[in-house]
């Protein structure tokens, strides 16, 4: 049985397995930020249970998700709401660092942020594709730590996974305990999946569940009299 022929098996929120549900390392209630993140995935990035994007829109509160790629529903023009920024999280040449900007969201606009999900190809076409985003800014990450996304190849050195670029850019405009909560359901997501297929030992897997969770952060298997499950 392949990957993708066990959604029977799945959680319908964060497509894990059974038992390796992450969904209780997610912040309850989501996490509130006044930039809206709105991801714009390719619809055969949708259907992969490895996927980041929507993992990250399920931890947080000011989010929408937009299914592009289909040739019978073109994607309908994107509207920003009046008076905020809009900006394209996508490294192209004419992209902007996102530390250079942010100081933009603490004034009376407040930003949306744009997210392509999807292959660095498909990711790539969304400023073209999408009716709306030819004229929005484009902006992009500093230089940081190496992607600890282990589950598929990165065909770019400095690639991130798309929960690792929200992460890192709420990290920029909303403070470190917004990055802390995503990395946090990111890295379980990971190392059980890598336990699912062998690849790590189950003392690594229990480390990395206990590790780094924010203190701010309160999680629904933290409440007294509630056993962690792994």
């Amino acid at each position: 049985m392949s990957r993708r022929d066990n959604t029977r098996f799945r959680c319908t929120r964060c497509r894990m397995l059974g038992s390796l549900c992450v969904c209780a390392l997610m912040p309850n209630p989501r996490c509130e930020t006044r930039t809206r993140v709105v991801l714009i995935i390719h619809r055969y990035e949708d259907r992969k249970p490895t996927n980041t994007g929507r993992l990250a829109t399920e931890c947080l509160a000011n989010s929408q998700v937009i299914v592009r790629g289909h040739a019978s529903e073109p994607t309908a023009q994107l509207a920003h709401a009046p008076g905020a920024l809009p900006l394209l999280l996508f490294p192209h040449e004419d992209a902007i660092p996102l530390t250079e900007v942010s100081a933009l969201a603490d004034t009376e606009r407040p930003v949306t942020l744009i997210v392509p999900d999807g292959n660095w190809r498909q990711a790539s076409k969304v400023r073209n594709r999408v009716p709306g985003l030819r004229d929005v800014p484009c902006v992009s990450l500093p230089v940081g730590e190496p992607s600890v996304y282990r589950l598929r190849t990165e065909a770019h050195e400095t690639g991130l996974s798309t929960i690792e670029a929200v992460a890192r850019a709420l990290g920029i405009l909303e403070g470190e305990p917004i990055r802390r909560a995503l990395e946090t359901v990111f890295h379980a997501m990971v190392e059980r999946t890598l336990w699912a297929r062998g690849r790590v030992m189950t003392t690594r897997l229990l480390a990395v569940t206990n590790r780094d969770r924010p203190d701010d952060i309160v999680h629904p298997d933290d409440r007294p009299g509630v056993h962690r499950r792994v």
